[in-house]
């Protein structure tokens, strides 16, 4: 079985979604699947290997400038494929998240035109390396990459399906009169795909009402990482001061201020109370950090905020130095890597009950779920982890054991090759 994935690069940040696409090729591979991860707009940044191997499609550059430029797109290949090169789009991306809202929502209409618009060069290259590389199955790893399926179904004849893994907080950040504009031309191309894969329950749900689409054409595979590099252990006693820490996007989706003050209420209580907090940080959600970093002075040297660690060693190191992990979303998250990410190193974890959070808590029994958006309930819950030792080893423990036995990424090779294998066989008797 050849599978080609299609991912989406982080301009420079690390990006869940695409480090999950990167993973799961692993994975594949590591169970005798050949698989080909293809990126678009830019290279993807991970912190394990890099599973890509192909060019860089719809570069991130040449997009830009032929929807800004009607005549960029009349420029011969020639001259213009070299700002496509890797290196090139890191240098011109690195960092730079934008957040022009109409430049934002012009753009994603425009792209979302497939072969009727200013990309269609773009999606043709895209889709004649496919043919060539003549996989058995293709995905697309969010709904925006829709654009060149048109196309492709022409040619290919296997299952297309789309991974859905958050698609919803980027659409529902467009401005109107674009949203609407883009929903409609979204709803309308995602229709073409075989089928939608999604790693919870409740997106699987929420997706299917979003885009629109049935349920029946809704998979389901597990979310996962590879825990052999995690090699914390749940800890005895908690450390002197203990330790509840944080691992995400600084935004106000991952909700830290919401973590903040809920430190603030316990250190009335364990007045040596510490916090620490790791994740990509962007120039737009600067402002909302600077208020965090105000909120948060009167833990003075307790509040410590390391930045977005370059290596998975460093992270690991980050989460062997917590007691707790809490992630006290306001965002409603189809996935969680960071939570697995902490039960991997033998970590109890505190999560607001909505999302994919209470589906993940059932899979493993690492945790506790409150109230979303109460910082007292959250308060509560980490005092309760912090100063109730039976109930934190029995937790750690759970979630140690847990996130191996159903969120490794053997786990999730052995559900997509099942998958893919019963799709190919209903494709084969007429039966998609």
């Amino acid at each position: 079985m050849h599978v080609a994935i299609i991912t989406a690069g982080g301009a420079g940040m690390f990006c869940g979604s695409c480090m999950h696409d990167n993973a799961w090729a692993k994975s594949l591979r590591a169970a005798g699947v050949e698989v080909s991860l293809i990126p678009m707009y830019t290279p993807i940044r991970v912190d394990e290997a890099d599973q890509t191997s192909s060019p860089v499609f719809y570069g991130g550059i040449n997009v830009y400038l032929s929807d800004r430029f009607s005549w960029w797109k009349r420029v011969p290949r020639l001259f213009t494929r070299w700002l496509d090169a890797p290196g090139i789009i890191r240098r011109a991306t690195n960092g730079a998240v934008g957040n022009d809202a109409k430049l934002l929502g012009t753009m994603t209409a425009s792209m979302l035109r497939g072969e009727e618009g200013p990309h269609r060069q773009a999606g043709e290259e895209l889709v004649e390396y496919v043919r060539q590389l003549r996989p058995d199955v293709v995905c697309f790893s969010n709904a925006l990459l829709c654009p060149p399926l048109r196309v492709l179904k022409r040619t290919f004849t296997g299952p297309t399906l789309c991974v859905l893994q958050g698609d919803d907080i980027f659409l529902d950040g467009l401005i109107e009169p674009y949203r609407s504009q883009v929903m409609a031309l979204l709803r309308e191309r995602v229709a073409d795909f075989d089928g939608f894969l999604t790693h919870s329950d409740y997106y699987r749900d929420f997706m299917a009402a979003y885009l629109e689409q049935p349920v029946t054409k809704f998979h389901r595979l597990p979310l996962a990482i590879d825990c052999a590099a995690h090699d914390g252990r749940p800890k005895s006693v908690v450390g002197d001061p203990p330790t509840v820490g944080y691992f995400a996007r600084i935004c106000p989706e991952k909700g830290l201020d919401q973590l903040v003050a809920a430190v603030l209420l316990l250190r009335q209580r364990l007045p040596n109370m510490k916090l620490r907090a790791g994740g990509y940080l962007g120039p737009q959600n600067q402002s909302y950090f600077n208020e965090v970093v105000r909120q948060a002075a009167p833990l003075g040297k307790d509040f410590e905020y390391i930045g977005g660690p370059d290596s998975q060693r460093e992270k690991i190191e980050f989460l062997k130095s917590l007691d707790v992990f809490c992630l006290p979303t306001v965002y409603r998250e189809p996935k969680g890597l960071p939570v697995l990410e902490a039960w991997a190193n033998g970590l109890p974890v505190v999560l607001p009950a909505h999302g994919a959070f209470p589906e993940l808590v059932a899979s493993t029994g690492g945790g506790l779920l409150v109230e979303p958006g109460d910082s007292t309930a959250l308060a509560t819950a980490i005092e309760q982890l912090i100063t109730n030792e039976s109930l934190r080893a029995d937790l750690a423990g759970r979630a140690q054991t847990g996130v191996r036995r159903e969120h490794d990424l053997a786990t999730l090779a052995r559900a997509t090759v099942a998958l893919l294998e019963e799709m190919l066989a209903n494709t084969s008797r007429g039966t998609k």
